[in-house]
């Protein structure tokens, strides 16, 4: 299923144009300064601490950093996090 996903993925971005992110399952990681950030298509809450988030992806995991965390939105597949943001780092599996 994997090998067929690969070839007929790229297949489907060009004559579809469907967003490479979607077709890959990718991480969208989208930040407002360093007070917001908001992630869609992750799959699980890992960590969440007052200083710590980090989520499970497809190709890893995605940690941030920073002090005074609230989690203002969780849902399946999406997360607002809102603080003072430091660091945002991606560690693959």
């Amino acid at each position: 299923m994997k090998k067929w996903q690969q070839r007929i993925g790229p297949w489907l971005m060009n004559h579809l144009a469907l967003p490479t992110d979607v077709m890959l399952e990718l991480p969208r990681i989208t930040m407002i300064g360093q007070i917001h950030v908001y992630i869609e298509n992750h799959k699980g809450l890992i960590v969440y601490s007052d200083t710590e988030l980090k989520l499970k992806t497809n190709k890893g995991y995605i940690q941030i950093s920073g002090s005074s965390f609230v989690l203002k939105m969780m849902l399946p597949e999406e997360i607002l996090l809102e603080g003072l943001i430091t660091e945002v780092k991606f560690i693959p599996d």
